[in-house]
């Protein structure tokens, strides 16, 4: 059984969610593409090398370009590796990527289709929770630098995302539940019925066996692909036009300050979680939300394993590394909040005091 949901942007494509939907690989390429660049990381060769030979039996040449595993791959070194082997085979304006791996695979392979040539066929095969959820859907690709994550990309959408979830099951239990941190950010910010599904049984989320890990992420999913086709660009709240696609980066203010101060050794679900906690006691201390519904973040997300504190004495550093934030607007920091559960809202420019009494209620 598989559950396809369509993404109805002005380049509309599927996402499509089930076990061994992978061989639909193929149809996606279609006939016009030669070549084929497989960027993987290096977990994942054995199943590269097994879709390797099933698209050599279909008449591609395929490639594999291995890069190193989670955000070390998106460096300009990598990329420019990427680009090496591109164009070492010839590849032509009718060839095809494909980002075989988590988010950082993802992103780092989408930005790879978007730059070659000013942009080529791209598929992924999201093969985490976070890859699926986050990263395979909405056309945002791009690299870090060593001053932010995710400063230097592109916007170039999938002609279609294949998430099989039988690769779930060789994932270690912490990447699980970090996967299910942009799942809970979905409930939090639109469907508040994965929160129900979480919260009635917390095993059964963290089980990649169990039937309603593929709800979960179906449910995720169609949040982003609503989101995204409402707003691809993400400029909504600069047109007047709502919140927009910056809702899907609530809780990630802070989450990507953290990621940066671990130097990216930190899980991207584990950090989005502590910032969603964060943004959360803001709205609360802002008389936006009630304590329950902060109460709420933290019960679960700490259902599933996440963290909902970080450290303290950290705060003029995590202050500094959030003004690098994409939503940033010259001087002024900008949040996204609750003002209501399923009611996202910008929060531009708090009081400093508000700020860091924020930051105290989380740090341990």
């Amino acid at each position: 059984m598989t559950t396809t949901i369509h993404v109805a942007t002005a380049a509309p494509y599927d996402v499509v969610i089930g076990r061994g939907v992978h061989e639909g690989l193929p149809a996606l390429l279609g006939p016009d593409a030669q070549r084929v660049g497989l960027v993987h990381s290096a977990t994942m060769a054995g199943h590269a090398h097994k879709l390797q030979a099933g698209l050599v039996g279909h008449g591609y040449e395929v490639h594999l370009i291995e890069v190193p595993e989670g955000e070390k791959a998106k460096t300009a070194d990598v990329l420019a590796f990427c680009w090496s082997v591109l164009g070492k085979a010839g590849f032509t304006r009718s060839d095809a990527v494909i980002g075989l791996g988590g988010g950082a695979t993802t992103d780092l392979a989408g930005f790879v289709a978007a730059s070659w040539l000013r942009g080529v066929k791209l598929v992924t095969v999201p093969t985490t929770i976070l890859g699926m959820v986050d990263a395979a859907v909405g056309g945002k690709t791009g690299i870090n630098t060593a001053e932010g994550k995710n400063l230097v990309g592109a916007f170039h959408e999938p002609s279609g995302v294949l998430c099989d979830l039988d690769t779930l099951r060789s994932l270690p239990a912490g990447e699980i539940r970090s996967g299910l941190a942009e799942v809970i950010k979905c409930g939090f910010i639109a469907d508040p019925s994965i929160l129900d599904l979480i919260e009635q049984d917390p095993a059964a989320a963290v089980d990649p066996e169990h039937p309603v890990i593929e709800t979960l992420i179906a449910k995720g999913i169609g949040v982003k692909a609503a989101t995204v086709a409402s707003d691809l660009r993400e400029s909504g709240s600069f047109t007047g036009a709502g919140i927009g696609r910056e809702a899907l980066n609530y809780g990630h203010t802070l989450g990507h300050a953290i990621e940066r101060h671990e130097n990216f050794g930190f899980r991207h679900g584990a950090a989005v979680a502590i910032g969603m906690v964060y943004v959360a006691e803001l709205a609360r201390l802002a008389g936006r939300i009630d304590a329950d519904l902060v109460a709420r973040h933290r019960s679960t997300l700490e259902l599933v394993g996440l963290p909902t504190t970080y450290r303290a004495g950290l705060w003029d550093e995590l202050k500094a590394g959030m003004r690098l934030d994409k939503k940033s607007r010259g001087d002024q920091l900008r949040f996204v909040v609750l003002d209501g559960l399923g009611k996202p809202a910008i929060f531009a420019g708090p009081d400093e005091a508000l700020l860091t009494a924020a930051y105290a209620e989380i740090a341990r």
